[in-house]
């Protein structure tokens, strides 16, 4: 990441060289009429490490969508996740990849495919704040790597691009609840089924009227997208299904009365549920359906499914896979059947669904919640880095390539002009989310692929170009237009006196819009989340989803936004100040 960031650098500081070389250029062209200027504010946004995941984990998390510039575009959060339509299935091109930053595949790695928000019990970050991943699938994924000789190497990437990101090649295993279904095992490479589970169905207790599956006729159901529940609730015909990407919002909107039930697989449901049972949440006591979980291997890598296939089956015979779904609290009479186990009753207790319903059990107390939100500060702390990585960057791309179109629309000839005012008509006119897909996702099938972290740079800085150079127009048109003919009056040349005399008057009539520009970017920088970088807003739903406590979070994270913006409005104002303190007619800049 260091020598993409400078290259990065080393590229704006030839779009700074490029722009002023210009200049002479132009100059020796007859200066057009300049007339009203507007200026216009608009958007922007980094990449890193999920702040929920350990530093060798490989970052790709796609985000739902933040909010739009200008109010071009607007996407719901999590909370609001439901979705009314029936299903269709999504196709994904090798552009909707692009983003997942993996590693060379190597037979000294195992490199395999999760996706950590809603990852309960599978994967998750461990508790303690070592930074580990932990989860009963994790435990598996580490017992097969030992045997393999091999490091384990985690891949994160949105839940529903897992086995089409598998089919790439960008791991070798796709994990997380995969389904073995004949329709699944028709198109892709299950191992040996490593556990076996049903449906869950919850409540809640205001709703006495549900106490079975078929009780939900006619009442609104939450299910997980894609999956075994909403087939089987499509089936019945008479349900309001919405699905969900991260279970615990299905959740909350039970609790909150939109939902009258939720259908998730018994894991999922006993993590994201048995926290909440003083909320109301009520488990139905009904055998649902039966779901084999098995991990998906790559098909080009026979050798490696038959040798994980061999590792299960020892580890199903010898109580192994046992202990660990015992530990996790998952064993149950589905499961011994498949391993063909007589005692279908636990013989451990469940230590780490206990450890996990007392870690996340709402907290009482205001210093036990001051305590948890202080917890939070170093991971919110590298995603402020990140936030403040990219709006730096973006904002020295977005100055240099909007002094240099200002420059050209001004003191160009015309054609070149025109070329100018096109751009920037374009890019204020198409809303910077679009302009983000595009770079992202568009741009790899003419072979220009970028990494999250200089797709976000490049996308907020060409955005933001298009309204510094307005800014900068503005600022060339409130210089009068005599201070140029002095200035050539004296011997200087048009170069000379763009850069002695316009320019630095330019500099401080501009330097306020600019100064707000740069606000607004910094806080505009939570879009770039769709193109998978975990940035301040990112963590924020990381953390929110898992203590289920958007509330006081995001508190938080409004007061570093806001804390990471005042030191940059400070010296604006400072800077103001100097520049103007010679002007006998400036107004008072103290305030």
């Amino acid at each position: 990441m260091h020598h993409t960031r400078y290259a990065l650098s080393r590229a704006i500081r030839l779009i700074v060289l490029v722009s002023i070389g210009l200049i002479p250029i132009l100059a020796a062209a007859e200066e057009p009429n300049v007339g009203t200027v507007t200026t216009d504010n608009t958007a922007g946004t980094v990449k890193g490490t999920p702040a929920d995941m350990p530093p060798s984990t490989v970052t790709a998390d796609t985000a739902e969508k933040g909010d739009a510039m200008q109010n071009d575009t607007s996407a719901s959060d999590e909370t609001a996740d439901a979705e009314e339509n029936p299903e269709e299935e999504t196709e994904y091109t090798d552009a909707d990849f692009t983003e997942v930053e993996t590693v060379q595949a190597s037979s000294d790695i195992l490199r395999y495919g999760i996706d950590l928000e809603g990852g309960l019990p599978y994967f998750m970050d461990n508790w303690d704040g070592s930074g580990t991943l932990i989860g009963f699938e994790q435990e598996i994924i580490e017992e097969i790597c030992r045997r393999l000789n091999r490091k384990p190497v985690p891949v994160q990437i949105d839940w529903d691009k897992l086995i089409p990101g598998l089919e790439r090649g960008l791991y070798d295993i796709a994990c997380e609840g995969q389904e073995i279904t004949p329709q699944h095992e028709e198109v892709v490479q299950f191992t040996v089924p490593y556990y076996v589970t049903g449906l869950q169905l919850c409540t809640h207790e205001r709703n006495t009227d549900i106490n079975r599956l078929a009780d939900v006729a006619g009442k609104r159901v939450g299910v997980p997208k894609a999956s075994l529940a909403y087939d089987l609730l499509a089936k019945m015909g008479t349900v309001d299904i919405a699905t969900y990407n991260t279970e615990v919002n299905g959740f909350d909107d039970l609790i909150h009365g939109r939902l009258h039930a939720v259908l998730f697989d018994q894991p999922v449901a006993l993590y994201y549920g048995k926290p909440r049972e003083a909320e109301g949440i009520r488990f139905i006591n009904e055998e649902i359906g039966a779901v084999k979980y098995g991990f998906v291997v790559d098909a080009r890598q026979p050798e490696l499914l038959e040798q994980v296939n061999a590792i299960l089956t020892d580890m199903r015979a010898s109580g192994q896979l046992r202990n660990i779904l015992e530990r996790w609290g998952l064993w149950n009479p589905q499961t011994a059947r498949e391993f063909g186990d007589p005692d279908i009753q636990p013989r451990t207790e469940p230590v780490m669904l206990n450890a996990w319903v007392e870690q996340s059990r709402p907290i009482s107390g205001f210093p036990a919640r001051i305590k948890r939100y202080i917890s939070f500060l170093p991971l919110m702390g590298r995603g402020a880095l990140l936030t403040m990585e990219v709006s730096i960057l973006a904002m020295l791309l977005a100055v240099a390539l909007g002094f240099m179109l200002a420059t050209v629309r001004v003191y160009a000839p015309w054609p070149l002009s025109l070329l100018s005012v096109l751009y920037i008509e374009i890019i204020r006119g198409t809303p910077v989310l679009i302009q983000l897909y595009f770079i992202f996702y568009g741009l790899p099938a003419v072979g220009i692929k970028l990494s999250p972290f200089i797709a976000g740079v490049v996308g907020l800085g060409l955005n933001y170009a298009a309204y510094e150079a307005e800014n900068y127009r503005a600022g060339f048109s409130g210089v009068p237009h005599t201070q140029m003919e002095a200035a050539l009056s004296l011997g200087m040349t048009r170069w000379q006196a763009i850069r002695h005399v316009i320019a630095p008057q330019a500099f401080r009539i501009v330097l306020p819009p600019v100064t707000n520009d740069f606000i607004s970017l910094l806080k505009d920088s939570s879009l770039v989340s769709v193109i998978t970088l975990v940035e301040l807003t990112k963590t924020y739903g990381l953390l929110a989803t898992k203590y289920y406590d958007y509330f006081g979070t995001g508190i938080m994270v409004a007061v570093i936004y806001l804390l990471l913006g005042l030191p940059f409005v400070r010296l604006a104002r400072y800077t103001e100040r100097k520049l103007a303190a010679h002007l006998p007619t400036t107004p008072n800049l103290r305030r």
